[in-house]
């Protein structure tokens, strides 16, 4: 295994870094990376940006509005959070494990006298609270998992940047987004800097992977980075994208993630579709918007479309008839 240090605090450099490492360092079987971002909202790949955050607050307070490679839902991320990422060419894709890529974590905590568990679909816990979402993306076999953790981030800031859907408040049982989450710091019953809890994570990555070692980036490297977040990860394209024309729009949610369906029909035929939501999977969901494009926008017909493909790659933890209850009625 290799880590990369890594000290810019800039939103679309730090995950065109970790893209890169993904995408271009295929000959390194596992690679770890820490980072720390400015105050910056980090949009699930799926997800429609305009919907999931208050854009008149970011942009008055000069938020960073970055749309990640991972699925999953939009996080708040600050100069008070860690972002950890693993890369490996060894996990079978289809395998969402988020346990075993946490374990470090864990284990961090519990030295420093902390309990916490992991829960849910993707979740990190301290007395049933969450401080750590994880997401995973995959990209010809290869599988990059990466975590968010609340060290003391400001809760306020976090509660005006993101909306947080009614149905998602509401399928959980929960009054606020504040009522969901802690800081670690709050709990540590000894208190440390976010660094000093950066370098006790790394400590344990070395400790449990012994044969660790650097991983220096060259000057073409940083460059061939930079490019990538000056021209995709920090365009407006990427994070906002064309929103389509549309006559329906449906939102589901089911325990395994929300499907929010965008269909443009004419005549009962389905001439435009984007599916947005929270949910994981293996490829892109563009692929099932192509596919359903001329078809009759009737639930017999989408399901016989959806039948001809394994719609699991795309909606992990969905049956193929949930999906196309989630586009059409």
């Amino acid at each position: 295994m290799k880590y990369i240090v890594n000290k810019s605090n800039n939103p679309a450099y730090n995950i065109a870094l970790e893209a890169y490492a993904f995408r271009e360092l295929l000959s390194e079987d596992e690679i770890f990376i820490l980072w720390i971002n400015e105050p910056a909202i980090i949009i699930g790949k799926h997800q429609n940006t305009i919907q999931e955050i208050n854009k008149e607050y970011t942009d008055q307070h000069g938020i960073h509005v970055v749309r990640r490679l991972s699925g999953g839902g939009a996080v708040y991320h600050d100069l008070n959070n860690l972002n950890y990422t693993i890369i490996s060419n060894k996990s079978a894709e289809g395998a969402f494990d988020f346990k075993t890529f946490s374990q470090p974590v864990i284990e961090t905590l519990a030295d420093l006298g902390v309990k916490a568990e992991f829960t849910g679909r993707n979740d990190l816990e301290i007395n049933g609270k969450k401080f750590c979402g994880n997401a995973q993306a995959y990209y010809k076999g290869r599988m990059m998992q990466h975590g968010c953790l609340l060290f003391d981030v400001d809760m306020t800031v976090l509660g005006h940047a993101l909306k947080v859907s009614k149905d998602k408040i509401a399928s959980k049982g929960i009054k606020s987004v504040r009522a969901r989450v802690t800081n670690i710091l709050d709990e540590l019953p000894e208190k440390i800097t976010v660094t000093e809890f950066s370098d006790k994570i790394l400590e344990k990555m070395k400790e449990t992977y012994p044969e660790m070692t650097e991983y220096v980036l060259s000057e073409a490297e940083l460059a061939k980075i930079q490019a990538s977040a000056d021209e995709q990860f920090g365009s407006w394209d990427w994070t906002y994208g064309k929103a389509p024309e549309y006559t329906i729009e449906r939102n589901v949610r089911y325990a395994a993630g929300k499907i929010n369906t965008f269909a443009n029909v004419e005549k009962s035929i389905v001439k435009n579709i984007k599916i947005y939501g929270d949910f994981f999977g293996i490829k892109d969901v563009q692929d099932i918007e192509k596919l359903l494009i001329g078809s009759k926008y009737d639930y017999k017909d989408i399901l016989e479309k959806l039948q001809t493909i394994d719609t699991r790659q795309y909606f992990s933890g969905m049956t193929v008839e949930e999906v196309a209850k989630a586009i059409v009625a």
